[in-house]
């Protein structure tokens, strides 16, 4: 048996791959919350995403041909197939990408399935580690996020070293 590549994987779309794996890991993270404290498990499982989301950043710069600014922003059609995210490009340049959520139906997918408090540990939460591992030279700013009741999320992706086209 083969198993799919994350490319693969992809073509049911992150939104549903997110649900997926939250009727998974929700029940998971709830009995061993009452075994070990939520606050310990919830830990383990931010350190374990973001590894994750390290890994799949680096496969994603691996698979588009580059680590770019604009290479990532190409990617982000993953992120809005299905409709899941509504954005707003602010800039776009060498060294600075930024832009606004106005919706976020991976928000409303975890708040729908009654775990609003776990979407930003299975979702916003791979942000940061993912662009890391995309290009360790961006740095990564968010001040807010739909998940936590704003309006919107602003993301900015800045460019701190040069990096090969």
């Amino acid at each position: 048996m083969s198993l799919p590549t994350d490319a693969e994987l992809n073509t049911i779309g992150v939104l549903n791959r997110r649900l997926i794996e939250a009727r998974i890991v929700a029940p998971l993270l709830e009995a061993m919350s009452a075994a070990f404290g939520v606050d310990r498990v919830h830990a383990i499982a931010r350190k374990v995403i973001e590894s994750l989301a390290t890994a799949q950043g680096a496969q994603l710069a691996h698979a588009t041909g580059g680590c770019s600014l604009a290479h990532f922003e190409h990617t982000l059609d993953r992120w809005k197939a299905d409709d899941a995210l509504h954005l707003t490009v602010q800039e776009s340049t060498v060294e600075r990408f930024a832009f606004d959520v106005t919706r976020c139906r991976y928000a409303e997918m975890y708040r729908e399935l009654g775990i609003p408090e776990l979407g930003a540990i299975l979702s916003c939460n791979r942000d940061a580690a993912l662009i890391g591992g995309f290009n360790p030279d961006v740095d990564f700013t968010r001040t807010q996020t739909i998940m936590s009741g704003a309006s919107h999320c602003n993301f900015v992706y800045t460019l701190t070293r040069a990096t090969p086209p």
